[in-house]
């Protein structure tokens, strides 16, 4: 056994998206991973570790991409990371369902000099369309182990681990011939490859650099010419003048290449799927877009099926869990000030997270099966053209269309995006979706105030929405997604499959309770902050120090059109939306202290209506409706958020945008009203 096991061996798994990257990652890891960036770069970066015959392996889940070109971040990380080292072997996944095309990552990768091993993944998916995969004679062509697997099934990973064993002692490299004899075809190729360093770049190849030169990649091109003498330098560039359409004769080598491959290896006619008529229903251009909402609402309805439990757990939490807590805190002694301290804000955060958790646990679940039995990748399809305007790809109307049920499952649902900055912005545009917590307090409202006249405010609600995230797209889309990366969507659209519910729960209750902590975390900081803030001996809220900042930034406030008190109820909007109502009941009617309005539970008051037209402005009142609706989803959206993004500086600038786009609302709208009322 070579030296290399004397270490900790690093393991890079390198594929196309949908390839099952990230499957046999959660497989290999469990929970035994962490996801960051990359240093300065807005790409995701996932490590794990898992441990066999006493040896520990660190797992780097590399970015998905179509190919090693300097076509994005994601690329130039990918081959970057390869080619530098870092990687002692690197697993290269293949879908054997499609293999034509999910073998193109393998004709890219070859050239690199570093130690490899093929993954034909599905291969269940493969045999069930008929197809027999001769994988000694593929091992043979390619010089490298070939391993016919599934990642869903982690309980068969003996030949994964065999095969990794054995990349790990021999170091075997991809054979390159069969591809150079391709690209030897290609007219100027062999001079070009003639000019390129002899003992290449780091683990690129000569064969490599030669194609990627071609191909017109401008980071590869730029180090060639960098190393290069001043006559060569001359020369190189005039050959590289005479290229045209570079790339796509070095694809076509490639494509050429696993026809050679394939010839043999594959046998057997992919069946006739039993969805046809249903998958050119999901991918027409007439009714693919409704079917995908259909199917997205539905979903989002069903969510609610399993989150039932977790939120009526939570929800009994109070009623059980604080009265023996104040029993048994009273019984020893302990001040009001503690046991109001446990009581109502340990015991409420508590409830509060695991009640609105249950929401993420039911659309992770429920979208995690869509993608797992391959329809996601149509919903992209056929909505890649409209969210391309606002310069994200088709996957984001996903969390779109549930952020109208809940932020929190909307922001948990762009874990599907697959570019990091895209899924911040996606993220950024659905806050300013209105969820159903929104519709549950703006109608009462404006009925109150508007009577027959408040279907014209909720119809300027969607309106400003749309706007809202118009404007958002162009604020941070230019920070988070780059001209270059604002391509049509390139994707092989996976068969359909019947989906590996073990791996399937894993990751659902994986994720899940990456989010409660997370969440669980800021609920209890924030509702410290609050409780402290809203905290009297007396219960008097006159006494409390956040009555005092209020009263005292009222002048402040009034130039956006809130009163002190409407404007408590916006800051508590924040924490969640449902507690607007309630802590305008209890600073109006005396039905319960602020905090207990914001994260527990108390009753309004049942003339609330009229004591709220007592109290408030029509125009104060359509200021706070806007500054509500368009303020901060709720805390845990922010947990949320903060989960997807793994960038604390891009939640809070997202968290600071909407409220000051809130409260700029708010002034507009109440300058408006005071016109009109």
């Amino acid at each position: 056994m070579t030296s290399i096991l004397n270490k900790t061996p690093v393991i890079a798994l390198l594929g196309q998206p949908n390839s099952g990257k990230s499957t046999l990652f959660n497989g290999l890891t469990g929970l035994k991973q962490h996801v960051g960036n990359w240093p300065g770069k807005t790409v995701e970066k996932k490590e794990g570790y898992f441990s066999r015959g006493g040896m520990k392996y660190t797992v780097a889940d590399l970015p998905g991409t179509y190919s090693l070109s300097a076509n994005s971040e994601e690329e130039i990380i990918t081959r970057d990371y390869i080619a530098g080292g870092r990687a002692d072997a690197v697993c290269i996944l293949a879908d054997a369902s499609q293999l034509e095309r999910s073998l193109f990552m393998l004709a890219d990768f070859a050239g690199i000099h570093t130690p490899a091993m093929l993954l034909l993944n599905m291969i269940d998916v493969a045999m069930e369309q008929g197809k027999e995969v001769d994988v000694a004679r593929l091992q043979k062509s390619l010089g490298i182990p070939v391993v016919p697997f599934s990642a869903t099934d982690t309980k068969h990973y003996d030949g994964f681990y065999q095969a990794l064993e054995k990349v790990l002692q021999e170091r075997p490299t991809l054979n390159t011939e069969g591809l150079r004899r391709q690209y030897m075809g290609l007219e100027g190729f062999s001079s070009i490859c003639g000019e390129m360093p002899e003992s290449g770049m780091g683990d690129y190849t000569p064969l490599w650099l030669a194609a990627k030169v071609i191909e017109g990649d401008a980071p590869v091109t730029k180090s060639v010419l960098e190393l290069a003498g001043a006559g060569q330098k001359n020369v190189l560039e005039e050959q590289l003048k005479q290229i045209q359409n570079g790339a796509l004769k070095t694809g076509e080598c490639k494509f050429a290449w696993i026809d050679t491959l394939l010839d043999g290896a594959v046998r057997g006619k992919k069946q006739t799927a039993s969805l046809g008529k249903f998958d050119r229903a999901a991918t027409s251009r007439r009714w693919g877009k409704p079917l995908a909402v259909l199917i997205i609402l539905l979903g989002l309805i069903a969510a609610f099926i399993p989150a039932a439990p977790f939120m009526m757990v939570g929800s009994l939490l109070p009623s059980v869990l604080s009265p023996l807590l104040t029993a048994g805190l009273t019984a020893i002694g302990s001040p009001q000030f503690i046991i109001g301290l446990v009581c109502d804000v340990g015991v409420n955060a508590l409830y509060f997270a695991i009640s609105m958790i249950g929401f993420v646990f039911g659309i992770t679940l429920v979208f995690g099966f869509i993608e797992e039995i391959g329809y996601m990748a149509r919903i992209s399809y056929v909505f890649d053209n409209t969210m391309a305007k606002l310069g994200l790809q088709g996957k984001a109307i996903m969390p779109f269309l549930v952020s109208f049920g809940c932020t929190i499952g909307g922001a948990a649902g762009t874990r599907v995006i697959d570019n990091w900055g895209q899924r911040i912005l996606t993220i950024a545009l659905a806050w300013a979706v209105p969820c159903a917590a929104t519709w549950a307090i703006v109608p009462m409202i404006s009925s109150v105030f508007f009577g027959v006249w408040a279907p014209l405010v909720i119809v300027a609600i969607f309106a400003v929405a749309v706007l809202h995230m118009w404007i958002t797209s162009k604020i941070f889309g230019r920070h988070l997604v780059k001209k270059e990366d604002r391509t049509g969507l390139i994707m092989e659209l996976p068969p359909y499959h019947k989906p590996k519910w073990g791996s399937l729960l894993r990751y659902v209750f994986g994720r899940t309770k990456d989010v409660l902590i997370r969440a669980l975390k800021v609920i209890l900081l924030i509702s410290l902050i609050f409780w402290l803030l809203s905290y009297t001996s007396d219960g008097n809220v006159e006494n409390s120090v956040i009555y005092r900042i209020g009263t005292f930034i009222e002048p402040v406030t009034r130039f956006f059109g809130l009163g002190w008190q409407t404007f408590l109820a916006f800051i508590s909007s924040a924490i969640s939306k449902e507690a607007a109502l309630g802590v305008l009941s209890s600073l109006y009617a005396g039905t319960g202290t602020i905090f207990s309005s914001t994260v527990g539970s108390t009753a309004q008051a049942a003339n609330l209506g009229e004591i709220l037209i007592a109290n408030i402005a029509p125009a104060e009142a359509l200021a706070f409706i806007f500054a509500v609706t368009f303020n901060i989803p709720c805390i845990v959206a922010v947990a949320s958020t903060y989960q997807e993004t793994h960038s604390a500086k891009w939640t809070g600038r997202i968290a600071l945008y909407y409220v000051g786009m809130a409260l700029l609302m708010a002034f507009v709208v109440y300058h408006i009203g005071v016109l009109l009322f």
